[in-house]
């Protein structure tokens, strides 16, 4: 017996190709957290004159990089320098579907104050909750669907730590349903489900080097897959399970200034500070365990933008202005550019090319090449400042300005 419907209505299905999923940024830096684009098909053309703007939103100031899901984007800003916000926007049409605010700012030290005493930490989202870092050391877990607060953790009460020096910096990771960040003075492993503490790690009560600046990572090196974290005096690698330090190494920086993001390049780590200058760790095992030693160090200083590694190259925007590459095998600089750019630049790659938003609002496409530095080409983006990190997914770009959210798209 035949079935012509079932027939016809098999064939269409498989002559139908499925939609793919949108790509999103739920996290700092990325599906990966390595400034790098994952599961794209989309080919970045060699200009950015087909980029134009599809909408945008005034809010108030931040520092704190939107976040992308599916169907949503979700900023944090500081208002009237008293309330933070929290507000969920359609990501098609930019429209807001709700917001969460609460009491919290503090000033800055006078030195970092001139770019202002906003929200820094960049949210994570995973399983439909948006985890929220108040500058004033307080972690929210919010129902990114409703706004509604599911827990809050405040540090300060909780830890017996005083306030950061700079505020809640570092930006949460999650894996298996817990959560990691350097809040409260320390390293905390906090439950996703109910914001329990599960063991907190490297305890620094002092206010300079307890507010660490760097967000952390895990990744497996050396054959174990761990939690990498650099602090402002350090860089380690934490069991995830227990906390327990398997190794870890003081790394040189002004005033404690180790803000970068660390970079795993196989077994080696590359960081570099402000005031110290670049470094590569090898972190191995042997019989009593896991040990790193640094396999060398040059004078070439990061400030605030963490690198992108590719094929071997580290390409970093430096403390003097300039973009710079790096051979990670022996520390030799390649090249550094002629021009300078902004103090800050948020790195995004695609296989060979990467895109570089500066704090002035500048949009760069460069060509990661050893040999020399290619500026493909430029576009002015924004009239404001743009100190977060730039969102990528697929053809469509998420600026948060210093006082606003655009969207933009990217076609050839």
């Amino acid at each position: 017996m035949k079935y012509p419907v079932l027939s016809i209505f098999l064939l269409t299905l498989t002559a139908t190709p499925l939609l793919s999923a949108p790509i999103t940024w739920e996290q700092w830096r990325g599906p990966n957290r390595d400034g790098k684009i994952a599961n794209s098909d989309f080919v970045w053309p060699e200009n950015l004159k087909g980029i134009k703007k599809e909408w945008q939103n005034k809010l108030s100031e931040s520092y704190s990089s939107p976040i992308v899901t599916a169907n949503r984007v979700f900023t944090v800003e500081t208002k009237n320098k008293s309330d933070e916000i929290t507000r969920a926007f359609d990501r098609k049409s930019g429209k807001q579907i709700w917001e969460l605010s609460w009491k919290g700012a503090m000033k800055v030290p006078f030195f970092a104050r001139k770019n202002g005493s906003w929200v820094r930490s960049t949210p994570i989202y995973s399983k439909g909750t948006l985890y929220v870092g108040g500058i004033r050391d307080v972690l929210i877990a919010i129902d990114g669907e409703t706004g509604k607060e599911k827990w809050r953790i405040d540090f300060v009460a909780q830890e017996k730590s005083t306030v950061p020096t700079f505020g809640f910096v570092s930006s949460p990771i999650i894996s298996n349903d817990h959560l990691y960040i350097q809040a409260g003075a320390q390293i905390v492993k906090i439950k996703c489900s109910d914001g329990s503490k599960v063991w907190g790690a490297m305890k620094d009560d002092r206010a300079m080097n307890g507010s660490a600046f760097s967000s952390l990572i895990i990744a497996e090196v050396a054959g174990k897959n761990q939690l990498l974290a650099q602090t402002r005096e350090e860089l380690a690698g934490l069991d995830l399970s227990s906390g327990n330090v398997m190794w870890r190494y003081k790394v040189k920086a002004f005033r404690g200034m180790n803000i970068l993001t660390p970079t795993v390049i196989g077994d080696t780590l590359f960081t570099s500070s402000y005031g110290g200058g670049s470094f590569l760790f090898k972190v191995a095992t042997d019989q009593k365990g896991m040990n790193v030693s640094k396999t060398w160090s040059n004078k070439t200083e990061g400030y605030m933008s963490s690198p992108i590694a590719h094929e071997g190259y580290v390409y970093m925007h430096g403390r003097d202005k300039r973009f710079h590459c790096i051979e990670a095998s022996s520390g030799k600089v390649m090249w550094s550019s002629e021009e300078k750019f902004s103090e800050y630049a948020s790195l995004v790659a695609n296989n060979e090319k990467a895109l570089a938003l500066t704090a002035d609002g500048k949009l760069l496409l460069l060509h990661l090449d050893p040999s020399k530095f290619k500026l493909i080409d430029s576009k002015k983006i924004s009239d404001e400042p743009t100190w977060a990190h730039l969102a990528v997914c697929d053809k469509e770009l998420f600026v948060r300005e210093l006082k606003g959210l655009s969207k933009l798209n990217w076609n050839p």
